[in-house]
Order: C-alpha cells, then structure tokens, then sequence
C-alpha cells in the first residue's frame, strides 16, 4: 500500500569556511590542547586535516548551522574508549576551552557543535553497541546509538520487544533520553526516559559513575534534564518493552475541502482519550491543490497517522467509536510487524528490509527554526483558522505544524517522576518550525507572529516548552562567568516547571564549577549572584 507522505526541503552547504572558528584563544594554547588530546585520544580533527569538514558535517542536522559564518571548533575528537572521553574532560579543563557532546546532532539549536566561545567537540559516534540480555528484558545502549539501530538491533535479539523512542531512525538516542524522549508508543508505555534503569556518566573530574555510585539525585536529572549539564552519559540501561506480534498502522490525509477544521477540532478532544494502545498524531501544511476555492490554490493538508499495538479491525472498531469524523477505512490501513512499524514512521518503504534503519543519510536534513507548546484545552475552531492563515503566509511547504497527543500512561505518571512535567491534563504538545534556507530573516519573524499568535491558546505561567526542542529566543546563560538563578528562570521554569530548582540544587552538587555547560545548560547557584 502507498502512503502519502510530506516533504521537507533539502538543502545542502556547497561552501563551508573556517573563517568562524569560535577563537579568542592564543594559537600556542591551541596547539597545546590539540597536542593534549592527540596524546589520548585516536581520533582528532582539526580545520588543518582533510576529513575535519566531514566530520563536522557528519550529524549536523539543522542546517541553519551549517553555514560560513557558523562559528566551528578548534577540534572535533571522536573517541572510541571512556578513558578517551576522561582524557578530554582533563585537556579541556586543562586549557579553560568549552566542550560540546554530541550524540545524533539533532539540537534545534545546534547546542552539540556550536558555542561562541572558543569550543571542542566530542563526538560520540563510536559509542554505538546495543547489548540486549533476554533473561531481564533489558538492554545496555550506548549514546552514540541512533533510533534506527537500536530498533534493528532489539528486533535482531527478538521480535517480541521493542523500545518508545523517537520516530526518526538518524535520532540519537542520548540527547532523546536526555530531554525525557517521546514516540508512538508513549501512551502505552511513557517516554524514553521513564524505561532508564541505569546508566554509566562520567562527570566533571572524569570520574566514571553508574546508578548506584552517581545516587537517586543525579539519575533523577540526567533522565529528562536535558542534556550537556550535568556529564557525559556514554550508555543507558533500559527495559524492553512487549510488543504484539501483529501492529497496525495508517496514514490518511484530509484538506480543508474535505471538512479538515471540524475533523482536527474533534481529534483535539479525543486523542488523548483513546485506548492506550492508540496513537494519533497529526502533521499540517499547507499545499498546493486544484480542489481549493482561493485563488493561490493553496489549501491546509493534515497528515493523520497511527501506530496501534493489536490488529487493524480492533483498531477500526475504536475509530468507528471514537473517531468516526476521520471516516477511515480497512484499505487505509496495513497490519505489520514492530519493526515494519518502526521504518513506517520514518518515511520508510515497509517493505524494505529492516537494515534500512541503519543507514542515516537517507533522511533529509533541512535548514529551520522551530518552537514547541502545550494545551490543556481545546483550540477553537476560530483559533485554528487563523492557525490556517498563517500557514497561508508561506510558500507552500515552507513551514509544517504537528501535533502529539498525550494521555493513557502519560497521564498515569508523576510530573516529579522524571524534570520532564507534563503528564496529567495536557491534551498534546505543539511543535511547529518554518524552513530557512531562503528569506531567514523572513521566516524567524513569521515563527514569532506565530507563537505570539499562539499565546492564548497554550499553557501559561509559565508557557510551557519542551527542552529537547530548544529554543534560544526563551533567553540564555551568560557566555561566560556565572548565570543568576532568577536569569535562568526564564526558561527554565518553562522546561522543567517546578523541577527547574531541583535540577539546580543537583547541578551545584556535582558540577559547582559548570564544566558542562552551554547556552540552555543547567546552572549552579552562584554565591555572587544568588544571594
């Protein structure tokens, strides 16, 4: 069965210059450090090598950071080893240079491999093993790992588990768990970060930790507190989940012609609501069609599509009960297995063999600025109109809106649990980005009059976000010395809500002096400014 899918433009950097090094430091105390960490570690570029561009451009995912004037490190260390990670904690602290971790180089931001300050990155691609053990339904993951292959590699152990990571198969799995982590199994099971039962972080004095030695505090934080602020998480230990053997998945899309508004203003109020089993989430942009009665032709076009964890004639019996205003139908639907559904929800053909999931060029990696929200009510059905409005500012395919409803498990779970807060009473999440890659300018202030436009729709006080979509317009850390906590509140508290001062009292516990750090990090208290 074909299934209609949304396209993302493509854009690709044909120059790239160093002339942006992030650099204040003198070329002595970089030839220092570069010698520093060539002393340990295998695997280091610098602008002089050959493969020093590759390698920067290996997992540099929103290409809004791609560009020349993109300030770039003075060394990219891959290591292959956690001694090779602890001697580079040694060299930067050593030489006074920031590092960046990164794991997939999915930040919105491009928080993992950019600063403007003088900066290394450490790359975690070789952190990339997936040990399953069968007897416990568990798995130790490494960092490195991307969605894809910690699908294939469960899938491999036995196809009788699977994993509620992301959807995106070139995902790193460290900065999802990181954030808390979410995916089509999320109402069934929670997130990603809610399945963490160890891990092995190594922290500002290079010191390796696993639950037992790093204590409850520290395990609390670095499963949703985003990532880069408290250490190094170089493997998870995670549950396996049961999955049936038989799924059900769908993709249908409706226009405005085809009684959008009224279908999305329903699917509001019954999404987080289905059976646990069910997910429902929804993909918006406006497109092209002769259908439409304006004179641009352009109409909204809303992607609904579904993971349901049992057969497809369950699944149709619960949208004959609850949804029937979609108007789905058996032919809409495929009946496959776990890991069918996996490579469904990355764009994937489901027939192609399940190694395609380790392939991670094969999805487009766009230019983009974004933002992410939270309802606890409804939009009303005039509110959305000029939601539809909006769209129709754009060229067509220019921005996209989705939708990610909460509920069943979701629900059941403490907002204390884990620093990821939204749990009980919130409908869905909100993400919604516009492509940059012309008219930047242009499109940063058309997602400004957006979210502005959004504001009495979405949570308040504080406006909720969600720090695994990042977003700088919220207000930074100072870029060097300390950050005030009353600074940082400004978006802290709307990451994390009340878990925002905890994850502070934990950050000057075990880094006082914020190593770990970068634009969005977690702060320490500072006598200076604190008291």
């Amino acid at each position: 069965m074909k299934f209609p899918t949304f396209s993302l433009a493509f854009f690709f950097v044909s120059t790239f210059s160093w002339s942006a090094l992030a650099s204040s430091e003198p070329n002595y105390i970089k030839l220092d450090f570069v010698s520093c960490l060539r002393a340990s570690i295998t695997v280091v570029y610098t602008p002089t090598d050959s493969n020093y561009t590759s390698a920067l451009l290996y997992s540099i995912n929103n290409l809004r950071f791609a560009q020349p004037q993109t300030p770039k490190p003075i060394a990219i260390a891959i290591p292959g080893s956690e001694p090779e990670i602890v001697a580079a904690i040694f060299c930067c602290k050593t030489y006074g240079l920031e590092m960046r971790v990164r794991s997939g180089g999915h930040s919105f931001e491009g928080l993992s491999y950019v600063a403007n300050v003088t900066f290394m990155v450490l790359d975690l691609r070789s952190f990339n093993n997936v040990t399953a053990d069968l007897t416990t339904a568990t798995a130790w993951v490494d960092s490195g790992v991307t969605n894809g292959e910690l699908y294939y590699w469960i899938f491999r152990a036995s196809s009788a588990y699977g994993f509620p990571s992301g959807l995106w198969s070139n995902v790193g799995v460290g900065g999802i768990i990181s954030g808390g982590g979410y995916g089509m199994m999320r109402r069934k099971f929670g997130l990603a970060a809610d399945q963490v039962i160890d891990a092995r972080l190594i922290d500002a004095n290079g010191v390796i930790h696993t639950r037992l030695t790093m204590g409850e505090e520290l395990f609390w934080a670095i499963r949703g507190g985003g990532g880069g602020s408290f250490g190094i998480v170089v493997s998870w230990r995670v549950n396996l989940i049961p999955v049936p053997e038989i799924v059900t998945v769908f993709r249908v899309t409706r226009t405005l012609e085809q009684n959008l508004t009224s279908i999305f203003y329903r699917w509001q109020s019954v999404a987080a609501n289905f059976p646990y089993e069910m997910d429902i989430r929804c993909t918006g942009q406006a497109v092209q069609s002769e259908a439409s009665p304006r004179a641009d032709k352009m109409t909204m076009a809303m992607l609904f599509e579904s993971l349901y964890l049992g057969g497809a004639e369950e699944m149709l019996l619960v949208m004959q009960d609850e949804f029937p205003e979609l108007g789905l139908v058996r032919e809409d639907c495929s009946e496959v297995s776990w890991i069918q559904a996996m490579q469904f929800f990355s764009n994937f053909p489901l027939e192609a063999p399940p190694e395609i999931l380790l392939d991670k060029t094969l999805l487009p990696r766009p230019a983009f600025k974004g933002r992410s929200d939270f309802t606890q009510v409804p939009i009303p059905v005039q509110g959305l109109e000029g939601v539809w409005d909006f769209m129709f500012q754009l060229p067509a395919q220019a921005a996209t809106l989705q939708f990610t409803p909460f509920g069943g498990r979701m629900s059941e779970i403490s907002d204390s649990a884990i620093p990821f807060p939204y749990r009980a009473g919130y409908l869905y999440m909100i993400n919604f980005f516009a492509l940059t890659d012309v008219d930047e300018a242009g499109r940063m202030d058309w997602v400004r009059n957006l979210d502005t436009y959004f504001t009495p729709y979405v949570t308040s006080n504080p406006r909720s976000a969600y720090v695994n979509y990042v977003n700088l317009w919220m207000g930074t850390n100072n870029p060097t010395g300390t950050t005030s906590y009353a600074q940082a509140l400004q978006w802290g508290e709307r990451y994390f809500k009340n878990n925002f001062r905890r994850l502070v009292d934990i950050k000057t516990l075990v880094d006082p002096g914020n190593f770990f750090r970068h634009e969005q990090s977690i702060p320490p208290f500072s006598l200076f400014n604190d008291v």
